[in-house]
């Protein structure tokens, strides 16, 4: 990695703790039958998909689930429900973006998720040190503004053209191996973050630095 000057963080699973098991009990005590087959850990089914890749409103998907759920359910109640996937955003996370940018590199952020999630709890999440998201990252790719999800090589190409980087200078870090042959196929250097040990988010940026 002697040669990276770019850094791209995937948001769930890496920057953000996950909880898949939390937001389908949450989903399904509202009365949404078969959650756990939309639900997926990196990529989701169904109309959770629609939405993560920006082919319906958050206001549609509410229109798709309320039927399914008990009378009394309100859209407050399914967005609460469905953010039970996010469960923690560590300050030292954080702390450590800020000290790559600055050792000098660019960082970023590619992301699957929705309005729902990034607009409400991640904003908010990112917040925790007195900042907002922007203020963490030089750019940002979010796959429902871009209208198509990872696994798909366009959307780390869209990236890298979007804001001028070489491939061959740009790491990947993301939980999802599938995501990291993606990126590696487009030239990119990737290295899958698990949740403990050598290969954590914190211990893979300290080996950065």
């Amino acid at each position: 990695m002697k040669n990276i000057k770019n850094i791209i963080f995937d948001l769930g699973g890496v920057v953000i703790d996950l909880d898949r098991s939390e937001a389908i009990k949450a989903l399904e005590n509202l009365g949404i039958p078969d959650v756990s087959s939309l639900l997926g850990e990196y990529e989701q089914k169904g109309p959770f998909l629609m939405l993560e890749k920006g082919e319906i409103s958050t206001s549609e998907l509410f229109d798709i689930l309320k039927p399914q759920c008990k009378p009394e359910t309100r859209c407050t109640d399914l967005r609460d429900a469905f953010e039970q996937f996010l469960r923690r955003l560590p300050v030292e996370r954080l702390q450590m973006i800020e000290k790559l940018r600055e050792k000098g590199y660019k960082v970023f952020v590619l992301s699957n998720t929705n309005p729902i999630m990034y607009t409400h709890w991640i904003d908010e999440a990112f917040r925790a040190d007195g900042k907002t998201i922007n203020d963490y990252f030089d750019g940002i790719v979010v796959s429902y503004q871009e209208k198509t999800c990872k696994p798909d090589p366009a959307i780390f190409s869209n990236l890298a053209k979007r804001y001028g980087l070489n491939p061959e200078e740009t790491l990947m870090l993301d939980d999802s191996e599938a995501n990291c042959n993606s990126a590696r196929s487009v030239g990119m250097e990737a290295v899958r973050i698990m949740p403990e040990g050598p290969d954590s988010m914190i211990e893979v940026c300290k080996r950065l630095l």
